[in-house]
């Protein structure tokens, strides 16, 4: 399975060219090779929330990038604003991946609870806030990884029969 991938840096200092690498999006275009993603869209873009709705619309509605990974902003500093964005554009949250992300930062450190990130489905995309830190976004998407593939089949109508999730059953 080929999934048309966006990553979007959300990092004021970044989008001004203060920073020299992007490492939290490095990790992010490695990690999702190994489940068959091909980033075709990456972006830097400043911690401004008009600007990540704008940019989230465009990648969901004008790209159709069947997944949509943002990076920083998820924080409780008063400039974090990517979650409040997200809800924005989102239709449906996927509260599952939330928990999953958080508590398997939580194992690794306390602070992980502060993060904020937002997952949900936007039309035939499925957007997945993670961290800025660069160890943050390797824990936090290692623990959602494997499940992106089905749940992007089963958000653009490729797979699940009726009350089939893949899951296996009492027959199987």
């Amino acid at each position: 399975m080929n999934i048309r991938t966006a990553v979007l840096t959300i990092s004021t200092r970044g989008s001004r060219g203060e920073r020299d690498t992007d490492a939290s999006g490095t990790i992010i275009k490695e990690m999702v090779r190994e489940i068959g993603c091909t980033v075709n869209e990456y972006a830097i873009i400043p911690d401004d929330e008009e600007t990540i709705v704008a940019q989230l619309r465009y990648l969901t509605e004008k790209v159709q990038a069947a997944l949509v990974l943002t990076t920083g902003g998820t924080g409780i500093s008063a400039t974090d604003v990517t979650p409040e964005a997200t809800l924005a554009v989102i239709e449906r949250r996927l509260p599952g991946f939330e928990e999953a992300m958080r508590a398997a930062g939580f194992n690794k450190t306390p602070y992980a609870i502060l993060s904020r990130g937002v997952c949900g489905t936007c039309q035939k995309s499925l957007i997945i806030n993670l961290p800025g830190n660069p160890k943050g976004v390797r824990e936090n998407l290692e623990a959602v990884l494997q499940v992106i593939p089905h749940a992007i089949r089963v958000l653009q109508n490729e797979t699940v029969a009726d009350g089939d999730h893949g899951f296996p059953g009492p027959t199987d």
